[in-house]
């Protein structure tokens, strides 16, 4: 079955981060931590980049799943945050839904620990209200590649877009005359050999 392009569009999608919390970061076996850390706050400084309204949530902090991660509230200090004290969907959140209408957006970019919990049921949710989802995949982490998949596919059956947090940057900037030096330093923030590029961009313009 095919279907038409739907695009981002900054004017019209907002960011969901859920449950990127210290605890549940310890079951992401997926990815190397690191990588996985660093494509997390690629995501948190696309959403301040593009100024796009963002709602940040936790579940059930006091318990195992632990505090979220306290960069991500430092590159977003105005967004939104909920912190459920228990529903594992945080679409069951009445508060967390309310913050989601309150964007004014219907296009979400949600991300999240633990993949086939934390984000593919607030996206099925999210889908089934009428909202256009993009679930960026390498920003979501879980137990192993079986699950993964299996959320994936369960996601994206139901009219997900699964992306990337390097795919929705440049979708959401269109066109590199926008702001190059701008969107440059982000992806040399979060990708080093993505630096090789800026520099040798900068060493040219200086030349000219």
């Amino acid at each position: 079955m095919t279907t038409s392009y739907k695009r981002l569009d900054r004017d019209q999608a907002a960011v969901l981060l859920v449950d990127h919390q210290a605890g549940l970061l310890s079951l992401v076996r997926d990815a190397h931590p690191d990588a996985f850390k660093n494509n997390v706050l690629a995501l948190a400084d696309i959403a301040a980049y593009f100024e796009l309204p963002t709602v940040l949530s936790t579940s059930f902090e006091d318990g195992p799943n632990g505090p979220i991660v306290p960069e991500i509230r430092e590159k977003l200090p105005e967004a939104a945050f909920v912190p459920r004290p228990g529903q594992i969907n945080a679409w069951d959140n009445e508060d967390f839904v309310q913050a989601v209408e309150a964007t004014g957006r219907r296009q979400l970019i949600i991300a999240g620990v633990v993949t086939e919990v934390c984000v593919a049921f607030p996206a099925l949710s999210a889908i089934e209200a009428g909202y256009e989802v993009f679930v960026v995949t390498d920003a979501s982490g879980t137990l192993n590649e079986v699950t993964r998949h299996a959320a994936w596919d369960r996601m994206s059956s139901a009219g997900a877009q699964l992306t990337s947090w390097f795919a929705a940057a440049g979708e959401l900037h269109r066109d590199w005359r926008n702001d190059v030096e701008g969107l440059g330093a982000l992806f040399a923030d979060h990708l080093p050999d993505y630096k090789n590029l800026m520099t040798s961009y900068a060493a040219h313009s200086t030349k000219e």
